[in-house]
């Protein structure tokens, strides 16, 4: 059987495949093998993955969650579903600050990868690490936390230092969460009054296909301290919708998490997708780009004036806020940012022609795209777009002299050059 992408649209070339079931048995796969890339719940859309050697996936591994409620931390193994480790959480009575909108997604590969939630004030799912334990290229076991002068360049960072073994997170004391959903955003409100609108709730996405004079759909996720939460009539010219809604028009919204503002468990509200269902209406593919918090509006006007080109080829995309953190090479690095996602159809080749000119209308906005998605992957000149890129580099080199993690996508995109 062809190992392959969550979505279908990008099969593994790598000869070999491993699946520990402990970390010793990981330890002695890395050691024992030349090239190694991790694979955790293959939430990708490109070659990060790949490698030219052993792939080894790290599903097979026990969740083995500790939590450590006077360090306020829990440890958990890389392949850990966050789904999974939010249910453990929330039954000890405690909480990580924020989920992607898939709770299907492994803590690792999140983590490598700078994948976020969202909310003016939430930094991404990476900001929360406090500590790693990276199998690297000998097979040895190296501890990594916060305050280490690698630190910063070591979590995000796409699987070129080794596999994480483990992964220690920050916790906080369990919370509830009110989602709202208003449908029919007028354009004009969402571009002159973005920051009153991302600041309206903890969470806030918008749902567009980039057409028309509306927005489709706003989510909003609000913490709600006391149990009891206040639904909002309008919404800057928006309504509430009379039932639940899926992100896609005419879609059973069964997978989707509560809605219409019913207080419920974080982790059975931040993400927009039940753990219970399969992470997709369909075959899909995805890109993201970040921009600049400063840059928000303009950039939202710049792909919109992209519509005719961008929406035969969408689905639907959304657009949502990061707070700013000091990973070298994560999407939010030093400065606020605002997402814009794009699932498109399964038109792979018809998505890849649409890429380049929607990169050129981002670039005066200097928009990072997230690293496990589809970007045009032809003469990307990405360190201009992070401070740190040398010292990333640098550190790579220091770690993984031999290559050991290498592959062609860290070759093309972090070391070239």
């Amino acid at each position: 059987m062809t190992l392959t992408t969550w979505a279908g649209n990008y099969a593994y070339r790598a000869p070999q495949v491993a699946s520990p079931r402990t970390v010793d048995e990981l330890q002695e796969v890395v050691a024992g093998a030349r090239h190694v890339r991790a694979l955790g719940t293959r939430h990708c859309f490109n070659d990060l993955a790949d490698g030219p050697g052993t792939l080894v996936s790290l599903e097979g591994l026990a969740p083995d969650v500790v939590l450590d409620e006077a360090a306020r931390t829990v440890t958990v193994t890389g392949g850990t579903r966050y789904g999974t480790l939010a249910r453990h959480l929330h039954a000890a009575g405690w909480a990580v600050h924020n989920l992607a909108s898939l709770p299907h997604i492994s803590v690792a590969g999140a983590v490598a990868t700078a994948t976020h939630g969202s909310g003016d004030a939430s930094r991404n799912l990476s900001s929360a690490v406090a500590a790693l334990d990276l199998v690297g290229p000998g097979g040895e076991l190296r501890h990594v936390a916060r305050g280490d002068a690698d630190f910063p360049g070591a979590v995000v960072a796409l699987g070129a230092l080794g596999v994480a073994a483990r992964v220690t997170l920050d916790v906080e004391p369990t919370f509830l969460v009110a989602q709202e959903v208003h449908v029919d955003l007028p354009w004009s409100a969402a571009l002159d009054r973005f920051d009153e609108l991302t600041a309206s709730a903890d969470s806030v996405s918008l749902f567009t296909d980039w057409t028309g004079d509306a927005v489709q759909q706003v989510w909003r996720k609000t913490r709600v301290a006391d149990g009891a939460h206040a639904l909002r009539a309008d919404l800057l010219g928006a309504r509430p919708a009379d039932g639940p809604l899926h992100p896609l028009p005419g879609i059973d919204p069964v997978s989707c998490t509560q809605q219409l503002g019913v207080p419920g468990p974080w982790h059975e509200r931040l993400p927009h997708f039940r753990l219970e269902f399969t992470p997709s209406n369909g075959d899909e593919l995805q890109s993201e780009y970040l921009v600049a918090r400063a840059h928000a509006v303009a950039a939202l006007q710049a792909v919109r004036d992209m519509s005719a080109q961008v929406a035969p080829v969408l689905q639907v995309s959304e657009v949502r806020t990061v707070a700013a953190d000091d990973l070298w090479l994560s999407t939010a690095y030093g400065d606020a940012r605002v997402g814009l996602h794009f699932t498109w159809k399964p038109l792979q080749p018809q998505v890849e022609a649409v890429l380049p000119a929607l990169e050129e209308a981002l670039r005066p906005f200097d928009a990072r795209p997230h690293w496990g998605k589809l970007f045009a992957d032809v003469d990307r000149d990405l360190a201009r777009l992070y401070p740190r890129w040398d010292d990333f580099r640098a550190l790579v080199a220091r770690t993984d002299p031999d290559g050991v993690f290498r592959n062609d996508f860290v070759d093309r995109h972090v070391l070239r050059g």
